[in-house]
């Protein structure tokens, strides 16, 4: 397949391949969001494991800033493109620990009056019910598993093409949408219908996707990190960076995308509500970021 990107004149201007670091927008935003959890931190000395966090987030700050000053090597450019999604695992897993590993109060009593307010059940939990597919349930677990996929491959392509500036506009696009997500998680958690109702069994989760799911989420989900669904958020972000660097990489995209927004409710895995609300912020966070970057 042909991923050779649609170049711009910005694109060869700004490249900065053999230019000293600097201090980018990926790594500000990482410091200062560092900086808001050790805020929110300091009012929850009293849990338990809150101080580790407070630790592991005051770091923060000096390690975007070391990074960003590092010599300009080729072991540093491969670092400074992928330490800030590796950076993601910490701050995911950190989530579940300021919501009291699931004894924070969630609003999802709110988002599922609303839902009933509006279809008159609840989709995410009636919906395969009442159409249960086996098809259906493995194209969108599938779906569901491609998520991990669609973040990393347009790294790998910008990082092999040495495109830099198409790599640091995906970066901050990317980033930016998952700290935003955080941010809700932290001060407004939701822990969504895999937790609220009776979980999908039988045929319908008799697949190779389905167990691979359900084994992902029983070993790293975050509770709490429900709305806006970050899966939808960052994929709608990816192949809105994706695009921006290679528009044929970016239309690869489309479908894997759509069909993991429609897939998490029809799973159970997300609200309406917290689906419709990632795609939005994916777009809006990160059409603005990659725009201005």
């Amino acid at each position: 397949m042909d991923l050779t990107p649609l170049t711009r004149p910005s694109d060869v201007s700004r490249d900065t391949s053999n230019a000293r670091p600097h201090w980018r927008l990926v790594d500000r935003m990482l410091a200062v969001y560092g900086i808001v959890v050790v805020l929110l931190a300091l009012t929850r000395l009293h849990q338990q494991g809150v101080p580790g966090v407070l630790v592991a987030h005051l770091a923060i700050p000096a390690l975007a800033w070391l990074v960003a000053h590092a010599p300009p090597t080729p072991l540093a450019r491969v670092l400074r493109g992928i330490y800030p999604v590796a950076l993601l695992i910490g701050l995911y897993s950190a989530i579940d620990v300021l919501n009291r590993f699931g004894a924070a109060p969630t609003w999802d009593h709110q988002i599922q009056a609303l839902e009933f307010a509006m279809f008159g059940m609840q989709p995410s939990r009636d919906w395969w019910r009442m159409h249960p597919s086996a098809f259906w349930s493995a194209t969108f677990h599938s779906a569901y598993l491609s998520y991990y996929l669609l973040i990393v491959t347009p790294m790998i392509v910008f990082l092999v093409q040495r495109r830099n500036d198409a790599l640091e506009r995906y970066l901050n696009g990317l980033l930016a949408t998952y700290l935003v997500c955080y941010l809700f998680y932290l001060f407004m958690p939701v822990a969504g219908p895999y937790y609220q109702f009776e979980r999908p069994s039988g045929a319908f989760v008799a697949n190779l996707p389905a167990r691979m799911v359900y084994a992902a989420l029983s070993g790293g989900s975050a509770f709490g990190a429900a709305f806006p669904s970050s899966h939808v958020a960052a994929t709608v972000a990816a192949t809105i960076g994706a695009w921006r660097g290679s528009r044929r990489l970016g239309l690869v995209m489309v479908i894997p995308t759509g069909l993991l927004a429609v897939g998490v409710v029809y799973c159970q895995m997300h609200y309406v509500i917290d689906s419709a609300a990632g795609v939005i912020l994916g777009m809006v966070v990160a059409g603005v970021v990659t725009r201005r970057s």
